[in-house]
């Protein structure tokens, strides 16, 4: 049975992760008497905890299907830290629908076949044939196609800086939901779950969409669906301080703070509800992704709970 299969319905994320830690316990080969009955216990308090076990106990056996680095590494668990840490990451995307996660953190797949990529955590700046500089971010990959008709960049995965240079031949670049066609300037791309944004700080350019053509003006930006262009907003150059390695905040949500930041580590990195609406503002150095997650305590009332280094979860601060 494949992972893919036990993605619904999900099991709520606090639930999966006692059940995974559960697990870990019971495979160590140490656990008394006391603590099966508490298992047991445990199991029996709910409906959604055994489905959880019962789920959690499939997974565990389909991983032996399954050849990735970090499935094969899962398998030994567990031997020591980092088997185990393995372990509970597979069954944690498993649990909870992170499939895509646990892919993306396995292996690199985003090198395989394209003219440039970044891993997770990566950015590299590229000077193109014509002189053109390509900034790519976090988890990125492109395919760039130069003729004598045209300059184009097929945008596989993640997010770019464009800076093109003078050049007759049109400068293009294809998304699954559309092109973008620059005339000159400065632009960045980055694909979403469903559509592309686009956000152009100078020169100008056309979005070409669903039949539909829109301009953009420097300082503005859009989203391009399959089958529509969103009306142009202004465009934030802090959006793109990760061309200069930093995360710009701005009385952000917490959660988005969270999600923005997860694209630069591996694993799971969520927060508590109850947190989520907390605003935040600063400016974060991407290379330490733990030493932000450490000061976070500091600007806000939360405590930052790491199941292991690829869970972590943010809560609401303790009282006493």
């Amino acid at each position: 049975m494949s992972l893919q299969r036990l993605e619904r319905p999900r099991i709520a994320a606090d639930v999966a992760e006692r059940a995974v830690e559960w697990l870990v316990e019971l495979q160590s080969g140490e656990v008394s008497e006391q603590r099966q009955r508490a298992w047991q216990d445990w199991r029996a308090a709910d409906p959604e905890h055994e489905r959880a076990w019962q789920r959690i106990e499939t997974v565990n056996q389909g991983l032996r299907g399954l050849d990735t680095p970090l499935a094969l590494a899962a398998l030994d668990a567990p031997a020591n830290r980092n088997r185990r840490d393995a372990l509970k990451l597979m069954l944690l995307c498993a649990l909870v629908g992170g499939g895509a996660v646990s892919l993306r953190d396995s292996e690199p797949m985003l090198a395989l076949g394209s003219d440039a990529a970044t891993g997770i955590g990566e950015r590299r700046t590229l000077r193109l044939a014509d002189g053109s500089r390509l900034d790519l971010n976090t988890a990125s990959a492109v395919d760039i196609r130069f003729d004598a008709g045209q300059r184009l960049i097929e945008m596989r995965q993640g997010e770019i800086l464009l800076e093109g240079a003078s050049d007759p031949r049109p400068l293009r670049i294809h998304t699954p939901q559309g092109l973008v066609e620059s005339r000159g300037g400065r632009l960045n791309v980055r694909l979403l779950d469903r559509s592309t944004r686009v956000r152009l700080f100078t020169g100008s350019a056309d979005l070409l969409a669903g039949g539909q053509v829109q301009a953009l003006e420097a300082g503005q930006q859009a989203d391009l669906g399959r089958n529509h262009i969103d009306p142009p907003l202004g465009a934030d150059e802090d959006s793109v301080a990760w061309s200069r390695g930093m995360l710009v905040a701005s009385q952000m949500r917490l959660d988005d703070f969270l999600a923005e930041l997860s694209r630069y580590r591996r694993g799971h990195l969520g927060c508590d509800p109850q947190v989520a609406g907390l605003l935040i503002s600063g400016s974060y150095p991407l290379d330490n992704t733990e030493r932000i997650l450490s000061l976070l305590p500091r600007a806000l009332p939360v405590e930052v709970h790491s199941l292991t280094r690829y869970w972590i979860k943010v809560h609401p601060r303790t009282t006493g």
